[in-house]
């Protein structure tokens, strides 16, 4: 990928007078809101998507995205990725090899994705159930690796400092902590932006671990998987669909991870705790 040009122009959140109302206290202030912006990702000419996006980090989410929904197989096929700012959103316009394109033809077209949506771009039950292959590795993470972790993602996630509107996906090395994470007001672009990220900066997947500040509904355990990840937190709970694929694909699943709690779903052996060792 050897042509990017960088997302500016486009405001991740916007200053607005706000009412704020405390029981029987008011007070009208400055408040900070995050902003959906449409994002058009457009393939060798032919518009594919439109995701409802923070407009940060693009060239990361085309590639994330490209690679999670099985666009492209690797991250060198996508060829470049142009961004430009109009006046109703953002394009991205990619390149990939005509062959890749050419397969593009049975995923559906000219879709509309909104914030909350999983299974954008696909049109049929076989696309949107995609199964990855198993994932592997030999990666052992402890709860305190898992706790510092989540200590650490607040002060991480500036956007929704500021905003309190935005999900964040979170890389994390057992004994190094988070080393990077990505915002959004949607938890998959998310996801598929810091997927694009460890891509293009060439980490080892299998090396450490995705933390996410929403539930872990099935689109994020399928992108997960899809790049060879071996554990997945979330904050909230999974979804049965989730678990499943999860258990499918040799993933570790946690939910409800917050603080010292958390529930592990699937493949438990990839967790230490402490009373494992006592």
């Amino acid at each position: 990928m050897d042509d990017i040009v960088l997302d500016l122009g486009w405001p991740s959140y916007k200053e607005a007078t706000v009412d704020r109302w405390k029981g029987k206290q008011h007070e009208r202030v400055e408040d900070y809101i995050a902003e959906e912006v449409p994002i058009s990702l457009i393939y060798n000419g032919i518009p594919h998507v439109v995701m409802l996006a923070t407009p940060t980090n693009l060239e990361e989410f085309a590639l994330g995205f490209s690679i999670t929904e099985g666009i492209i197989k690797s991250p060198q096929e996508l060829l470049s990725a142009r961004v430009y700012n109009r006046s109703n959103g953002i394009e991205v316009q990619v390149k990939i090899p005509e062959e890749r394109f050419q397969c593009m033809s049975d995923k559906g077209r000219n879709l509309t994705g909104r914030t909350g949506c999983g299974l954008c771009g696909a049109s049929t039950l076989k696309q949107a159930i995609r199964k990855p292959g198993e994932v592997s590795g030999d990666l052992r993470i402890t709860a305190t690796d898992l706790e510092n972790a989540l200590i650490e993602l607040h002060s991480y996630q500036k956007l929704n400092k500021i905003t309190g509107a935005i999900h964040a996906a979170a890389w994390v090395i057992p004994g190094q902590g988070i080393i990077d994470i990505r915002e959004d007001v949607g938890r998959h672009n998310a996801l598929d932006k810091l997927i694009g990220f460890l891509l293009r900066t060439e980490k080892d997947l299998a090396k450490g671990f995705v933390v996410v500040t929403s539930r872990a509904s099935f689109e994020m355990v399928q992108k997960t998987a899809w790049v060879g990840i071996n554990l997945l937190a979330a904050i909230s709970a999974p979804t049965g669909l989730a678990i499943r694929l999860a258990h499918e694909t040799n993933l570790t699943l946690i939910g409800f991870a917050r603080g010292d709690q958390h529930v592990v779903y699937t493949h438990p052996h990839r967790l230490t705790h402490n009373s494992d060792v006592l």
